[in-house]
């Protein structure tokens, strides 16, 4: 595909070299020079310096062949506009744009955004999303991100395995006759364990690998077994029943918000100091305490309780100061949660002391990847750094996996299939399973087999 990104900056960045690690010809559009030569010294790619709300910057880009434009800039009103540029005047097919203003967000206004008005197909806020998944992560403490799939029936869940987790040194095929029990006693365990991250490395376990400590475990599940799965890793970890949130940027204030409106039995407390934005805060919500003041300040952390709190998020802007909320998060006994852009912090979690790390970035592109690939993909999820997806895909009459079994279907070795919806039940598959029209399917896909995973679900004349 011919892709356009507008906007050089983290978000950009990282759409743009996933994208060309997946063969898309890409051109990146920045005002900044020294953005648009840091992108280059990174990514091979083509480059355009202007404003990208400019018809004559999107016609160098190459807007009139493009099959998508990605409008990523820090200015909402710019990513609107291109989108209505390249709507307007080169027919563009797709249009994503970021918004991040809560006043452009705001549902009231949804009609805003059709051919008719403001031509948008797809809004991102990373924003809102960060939020929602660090909302999942508490409902399931002890497991590192959570991810939907099926329409919330089933969701995927990234699990670190400490030194007690009972499953170490257990061999894939000894895990699985664990989850599948007893049939007599219909005691299964809807849950599929899909890849592993060792040293910092993801691949798809065979049936004789074993859990080793320190692995990241991708374990798919059926959401009303998730609370058993999490007790075969050995995580039985209490609710969390108190937050401190440092930063009340939209990520905080929306993450309380959402909290609020699902009657949350989690107290909330946010940390601001700016005095505005902590007063519209405080006005804007009706459980949450706001307090006006520095995060890293311990008289402040002691007003708030801080040592009847379970969790610490430090969600700045600043990553680090986000850091520093961590060590201080560790002095007071309490788990942090960091939000970071820079992912070598990510990598760096461990040494650093940090208890979980959420990359916004990630998330943005998991979000865009949807419309990028080819066929009946429903929902695309990047996970191990962007060394695989975890693809939501329907298998139609088209697809080369009907009325074959997973066996017969030959798949590529970077390839595997995670779990099955079929008429409102989840199946884990095993070799002999059949795919029939229409089922769902998750699959984890290596990077490098991008290409073979949309063969598979691919709709004859689809774009």
């Amino acid at each position: 595909m011919k892709i356009i990104i507008c906007g050089a900056g983290k978000v950009g960045t990282s759409i743009a070299m996933h994208l060309v690690d997946q063969d898309n010809e890409v051109t990146v559009v920045d005002q900044s020079k020294k953005l648009i030569s840091e992108i280059k010294e990174k990514v091979d790619l083509k480059t355009i310096i202007g404003s990208a709300s400019y018809p004559s910057v999107l016609e160098s880009a190459g807007c009139s062949s493009a099959d998508m434009i990605i409008a990523v800039t820090l200015q909402d009103e710019i990513n609107m506009v291109a989108c209505q540029m390249a709507h307007t005047f080169f027919k563009t097919p797709r249009k994503i744009a970021r918004l991040r203003s809560e006043d452009f967000l705001n549902p009231i206004w949804r009609d805003l955004y059709n051919a008719e008005n403001m031509p948008i197909d797809l809004i991102i806020s990373p924003e809102l999303e960060v939020a929602k998944s660090i909302e999942r992560q508490l409902k399931t403490p002890g497991v590192y991100d959570v991810v939907p799939f099926f329409n919330n029936d089933a969701q995927l869940m990234n699990i670190k395995i400490h030194e007690d987790c009972p499953l170490i040194d257990t061999d894939l095929k000894s895990i699985h006759e664990l989850f599948q029990g007893d049939e007599d006693t219909k005691k299964n365990l809807r849950a599929s364990i899909i890849g592993i991250s060792r040293d910092k490395k993801l691949f798809i376990p065979k049936k004789n690998d074993t859990l080793n400590h320190n692995d990241t475990v991708f374990l798919l599940t059926d959401n009303k077994h998730t609370h058993r799965a999490m007790s075969a890793f050995g995580l039985n970890e209490d609710p969390v029943k108190k937050i401190i949130i440092i930063g009340g940027g939209n990520i905080g204030f929306n993450l309380a918000k959402d909290l609020e409106e699902v009657n949350s039995d989690i107290s909330v407390i946010i940390i601001e100091n700016n005095e505005e934005r902590a007063a519209y805060i405080a006005d804007s919500l009706k459980e949450t305490l706001v307090l006006k003041g520095d995060g890293l300040d311990q008289s402040i952390l002691d007003e708030a309780n801080v040592a009847s709190a379970n969790m610490i998020l430090a969600l700045t802007n600043d990553d680090e100061t986000n850091i520093i909320v961590a060590a201080v998060a560790k002095k007071n006994n309490c788990e942090s949660l960091i939000l970071v852009n820079n992912s070598e912090y990510n990598n760096l979690k461990d040494v650093l002391g940090i208890t979980r790390v959420i990359d916004p970035r990630m998330i943005t592109v998991s979000k865009i990847l949807k419309h990028i690939h080819r066929g009946k993909i429903e929902s695309v999820y990047s996970i191990g750094n962007n060394q695989a997806e975890i693809i939501h895909a329907q298998a139609l009459k088209t697809s080369k996996l009907i009325n074959k079994t997973i066996k017969e279907s030959d798949l590529p070795d970077g390839i595997r299939i995670g779990l099955l919806k079929r008429d409102d039940e989840i199946i884990v598959p095993d070799k002999d399973t059949t795919i029939k029209e229409n089922d769902e399917v998750i699959i984890l896909s290596m990077s490098d087999s991008i290409h073979d995973a949309e063969e598979l679900f691919q709709v004859r004349g689809a774009f």
